[in-house]
């Protein structure tokens, strides 16, 4: 994530972004031209998609959903940072009172490998006068890989219908719902003489069981046992629940690998949470970006996203630490992303590590010759056919076919390398990886995260992260830019305002960057929104490790029972649907304006724009397409003044109209947002559009997005 502007360049159309000062509306209405029978160029199929990464728990405690926290007992203590963390970069500095490091939890086991004895997320749970000691053990455990470590409980003594066991608290909770079956999973040994059952619950935090089932015949050996927990039609929704696992009788039993799952989209193993699929699946995305992000090159290459370490079996991965102040799962890996683009049928844009890591540590020269390698088989996991050795293990893995693979990432925000003093290498870097790239698959588009010198890439991608005055001029940054050179990829974007979702004002700003891609989509070719995903549970813990959200202004809001979309998801909606298949001419003729355009407005003394940019007022902002399938004229109108706006709309090149049309309309007021408890407090409406010929006027609301659709003979 970064912010910055890329390079301007020339108009391809004659089209406005269309920016309208209210000083330029007198009595007499603005005038919109559309020529609709010259359209300019195709829009990009690819235009509209998604990006994600490990950050605000979007995977762990988001997407995935697995329901436990830390079920292999290996997530480590993160030191509180002080000052924040500076967008995942660096380490602040921990401290308790008088400037003195608090003190942190007992430890077991040795160096990077050590563990909390209670671990992370977990608590013990014993009845009235029962005893028993738990900790983690690093000596016992079911394999090295992935599960190096178990929780051991000792039962001292469990009277009558009493019980010692573990309690997990979830992701800020574990979501009950009436009349739903849930599937735990965990490996379990017994020892100085435990002879079970294990009991598994999921109870309300007053300790009330709302699902309850047994794993009998617990052994002196490791096994793996499943447990159907099944909720009754009488249980109310709620995520102030715990998992429970206890046993009933002295002596020792080990747990690991342990593991709770509420249903899963489209009912897949390791799946997905239903309710935020749902959402994107009603976006219809053309593609996912993956794996990120900050999360594909870590804080070291040691953590980067090592592919490898992510697929088959969820019980052989080893987990590692992320970007973002918590430990990733792994759960959801390369096999995931990959079950995720099947499901919502996206095309997979794949990004490979090219060795530059956060904490300034790149790898050039032979040293950079086996990540080359890693990320040719990582293309041919994805794309391979089952003759090939990683195309063979992919459908081994549950993935037959191979994927439609066109475009790789070559790194991610490389521009960072050499920030500290050093030397940029990404030149060397993506010349290593572009020329292996192409030799073995010279179809597939090569990506660069910043211009590079030595070889010309496909695609360059841009990342922007601006406040609403910032997009609202940019919605012409593209209008200028050489089509000489290499196509865009807008990888990351978002007006940043409003928190933990965008507001309303943020959603007018996207709008209008909106106009100006699609405007420009013969060299933008694709664009995704970034971050995706936040956990709004826990967003102001002074903690950061401890709580849900590292960057504010996410698309998509969640806690562990519900989800939402922000206006600015809305504003995707309303774009993807209505995208069109050519672009129209626009024109704009507003009395007051400078092409429809107004200046931007003079810096306060001292408080000039960020970095020198050029900021526009709010105003109107105007795109026109065709559908071909129906024949219609689709106009997108933004308008971020705080009055409504009248437009005489000029249908040209066109024999007629039929009469009525439909008209979708997202309004509200600027600081408005939408939250767990008022999910749609900002969304929009669909209604009939009454149309009195190839010219009309319509006034358009105040702090507002509308998508006409009109019907041409």
């Amino acid at each position: 994530m970064r912010n910055g502007l890329g390079a301007s360049a020339a108009v391809m159309v004659m089209a406005v972004a269309g920016v309208l000062g209210g000083a330029a509306f007198g009595a007499e209405p603005g005038t919109v031209t559309v020529q609709v029978d010259k359209p300019a160029h195709a829009i990009s199929p690819t235009l509209y998609g998604l990006m994600t990464e490990e950050i605000n728990h979007a995977y762990d405690g988001g997407l995935y959903a697995e329901l436990i926290q830390n079920r292999t007992f290996q997530d480590p203590v993160i030191p509180a940072r002080g000052g924040g963390r500076g967008r995942g970069r660096g380490q602040g500095n921990a401290g308790g009172a008088n400037g003195q490091a608090p003190a942190g939890p007992a430890m077991v086991g040795e160096g990077e490998h050590a563990v909390p004895k209670m671990p992370l997320h977990w608590s013990e749970v014993s009845s009235a006068g029962a005893k028993g000691e738990i900790q983690a053990d690093v000596n016992e455990h079911v394999n090295e890989t992935g599960l190096p470590v178990s929780l051991r409980v000792d039962i001292q003594e469990v009277p009558a219908g009493g019980r010692v066991g573990v309690a997990n608290e979830g992701y800020w909770g574990i979501p009950v719902r009436p009349n739903t079956t849930y599937m735990a999973n965990f490996y379990a040994k017994a020892g100085q003489g435990f002879s079970g059952p294990v009991t598994v619950d999921i109870e309300t935090t007053d300790g009330k069981a709302v699902a309850t089932g047994t794993a009998p015949g617990v052994t002196g050996e490791w096994k793996k046992y499943t447990v159907e927990l099944k909720t009754g039609g009488d249980v109310q929704a709620t995520k102030d629940a715990r998992f429970v696992i206890s046993g009933a009788s002295k002596g020792t039993l080990w747990l690991s690998d342990v593991s709770l799952f509420p249903p899963t989209y489209k009912d897949r193993a390791n799946g997905d949470r239903i309710d935020i699929s749902k959402l994107l699946a009603e976006m219809d995305p053309s593609f996912l970006r993956f794996p990120g992000g900050n999360y594909l090159e870590g804080e070291t290459p040691e953590t980067r996203f090592n592919w490898m370490k992510m697929i088959g079996p969820v019980e052989d991965r080893p987990g590692h630490m992320g970007t973002w102040s918590y430990r990733s799962s792994d759960g959801f890996g390369l096999d995931e992303f990959l079950g995720w683009c099947e499901d919502l049928h996206m095309m997979p844009v794949l990004a490979v590590y090219a060795g530059y890591s956060l904490r300034g540590q790149h790898i050039t020269g032979d040293d950079l010759k086996p990540y080359v390698q890693e990320a040719l088989d990582e293309i041919e996991y994805v794309s391979g056919d089952a003759s090939t050795k990683w195309g063979a293990m992919r459908a081994k893995n549950g993935y037959p076919k191979p994927f439609d693979l066109k475009y790789v990432e070559i790194g991610n925000e490389d521009q960072f390398d050499g920030r500290r003093g050093g030397t940029n290498t990404y030149d060397e870097r993506f010349t290593a990886f572009y020329d292996a790239i192409k030799a073995k698959y010279p179809n597939l588009q090569c990506i660069a995260t910043t211009p590079v010198k030595s070889r010309k890439p496909d695609v360059v991608d841009d990342h922007y992260y601006q406040q609403a005055q910032e997009m609202w001029a940019m919605s012409r940054l593209y209008d200028k830019k050489d089509r000489s050179g290499p196509k865009v990829f807008v990888g990351e974007w978002a007006t940043r305002e409003g928190s933990p979702t965008p507001d309303m004002n943020a959603a007018l700003g996207d709008a209008a960057f909106l106009t100006g891609l699609e405007r420009n989509s013969d060299i933008v070719v694709m664009s995704c929104y970034a971050p995706l995903f936040v956990n709004v549970s826990d967003i102001s813990n002074p903690n950061q490790a401890a709580r849900s959200m590292e960057w504010s202004t996410d698309l998509i809001g969640y806690d562990a029972l519900s989800s939402y979309g922000s206006p600015a998801y809305y504003v995707q909606k309303m774009f993807i649907h209505n995208k069109g298949d050519e672009v129209l001419p626009v024109t704009v003729d507003v009395p007051g304006t400078e092409g429809g355009v107004l200046p931007a407005p003079p810096a306060a003394e001292g408080r000039g724009p960020a970095r020198g940019r050029p900021r526009s007022e709010g105003g109107v902002f105007v795109e026109a397409s065709n559908d071909q399938a129906t024949n219609e004229v689709i106009l997108k109108v933004v308008n971020a003044q705080a009055a409504a706006q009248t437009l005489k709309i000029d249908l040209e090149g066109t024999k007629g109209v039929e009469e009525k049309g439909t008209i979708e309309t997202l309004q509200g007021e600027p600081t408005d947002v939408n939250t767990i408890a008022e999910p749609e407090k900002i969304a929009p409406r669909t209604e009939g559009l009454s149309v009195s010929g190839t010219t009309f006027t319509r006034e358009f609301p105040a702090h507002s997005v509308s998508v006409l659709r009109v019907k041409v003979k």
